[in-house]
């Protein structure tokens, strides 16, 4: 099924990724990937209609450039970081300050935390790296932010 889906949609897929990226190489590998993300789910994509598929690809597609955009802004910040040397101030909170923080939340939501908004991973991948529905992390990032939303106002 995969095979099939590889032939009827990947000029059409590789177009809109190069579209995305700007990049035509880029775009290559994120085709790639997102046909190996439908190999993972080649149970579910069976089910769906045609129309469904090609959906679920761009959709795939997009939220993997997405991800890739977001976790390169954060390297390329951390970069920036360490080459100015800078270790003060980060957003009004020094990084002492932010693990006093983050130590107010339960050590599994502070981990979610820490992945998700300090080194980039995306829900989706948390709730893979933890065996746990996306729903489930999503809910526990809300948690965990009305938390500290909450000790930052007190």
């Amino acid at each position: 099924m995969i095979q099939e889906l590889y032939e009827r949609h990947y000029e059409e897929l590789w177009r809109y990724c190069v579209r995305l990226c700007r990049n035509g190489e880029r775009a290559f590998d994120l085709v790639q990937e997102t046909f190996l993300k439908a190999l993972e789910r080649e149970e579910t994509m069976a089910v769906y209609s045609p129309e469904q598929q090609r959906s679920w690809l761009y959709k795939a597609a997009r939220n993997l450039f997405l991800d890739g955009v977001r976790k390169s802004a954060l390297l390329q910040r951390k970069q920036s970081l360490l080459l100015d040397g800078e270790e003060g101030e980060e957003d009004g909170f020094s990084r002492a300050e932010t693990e006093l923080l983050l130590l107010r939340l339960p050590p599994e939501d502070r981990t979610l935390f820490r992945l998700r908004y300090l080194e980039g991973y995306s829900a989706v991948e948390l709730a893979e790296m933890f065996d746990m529905p996306s729903a489930t992390v999503r809910t526990k990032l809300l948690r965990a932010r009305q938390l500290l939303k909450k000790e930052i106002s007190l």
